[in-house]
């Protein structure tokens, strides 16, 4: 499902070039929960980016559902993005002034497709929100607007999931809720989840974590939570 390849990414700084990642490789079979995890400034972020295709590698690739992002261009990767990637941020970035159900319904929408509503309806009720329908952001707890974002992330059915922190801004026992809630989405429809997480307990949940240091992948290992196989193949 996601393959990265030699990933390299420099950045200009002064006469200098700084590599925030080196030579990273990894696959990700489908239906896999991973944790990508390491202390700040490791690169973990920017991986994120060049795996979800928001950003390209100064040298590499990256492989989702077996279409090479670095061939793409800018709306090529915006219209895969679209139809198999689901993201879910720390900061949950609802938009204010719309429902939770219009805030789910708003990718479905920009796709054109029939019954968003309904979809958006069941979405919530999956995540247990199906009497906060009608409620706006600053109406619901923090958590609350995490399920929402969770909701949205899954409204496309995407075949592979991202997640930047995604229990980063909740208290523990919200965060541990999130935190079922994604394995639950993840054994039900199959998508491959990756989080990127500060997090070492949450990690551990997670079927495999994959750990950075100063840009490098330093460890790859399957966690004691991995006890069934992933679905498909990569």
């Amino acid at each position: 499902m996601l393959v990265a390849r030699d990933l390299t990414k420099e950045y200009q700084s002064g006469d200098h070039r700084l590599a925030v990642l080196k030579n990273v490789s990894f696959e990700v079979p489908q239906g896999t929960f991973v944790a990508i995890v390491g202390p700040s400034g490791s690169g973990k972020t920017t991986l994120l980016g060049l795996l979800a295709g928001l950003d390209l590698p100064t040298r590499g690739s990256v492989e989702i559902d077996g279409t090479d992002l670095t061939g793409l261009t800018e709306d090529g990767r915006a219209k895969l993005r679209g139809e198999r990637v689901g993201f879910i941020f720390q900061s949950f970035q609802l938009i204010p002034t719309l429902t939770a159900a219009e805030n789910v319904q708003v990718p479905l929408e920009l796709r054109g497709d029939d019954g968003a509503g309904e979809r958006a309806r069941d979405l919530l009720s999956r995540v247990g929100l199906g009497d906060r329908t009608d409620h706006f952001p600053t109406q619901l707890s923090g958590g609350e607007q995490q399920r929402v974002a969770i909701a949205r992330a899954f409204s496309n059915a995407p075949r592979i999931l991202f997640a930047d922190e995604p229990t980063g801004n909740l208290d523990g026992a919200t965060g541990e809720r999130i935190v079922e809630l994604l394995e639950q989405l993840n054994r039900e429809s199959g998508a491959t989840v990756v989080i990127v997480t500060h997090d070492l307990t949450l990690a551990e949940r997670t079927q495999r974590v994959i750990r950075l240091a100063d840009g490098r992948v330093i460890e790859d290992r399957a966690t004691a939570s991995a006890t069934a196989s992933p679905v498909g193949a990569a």
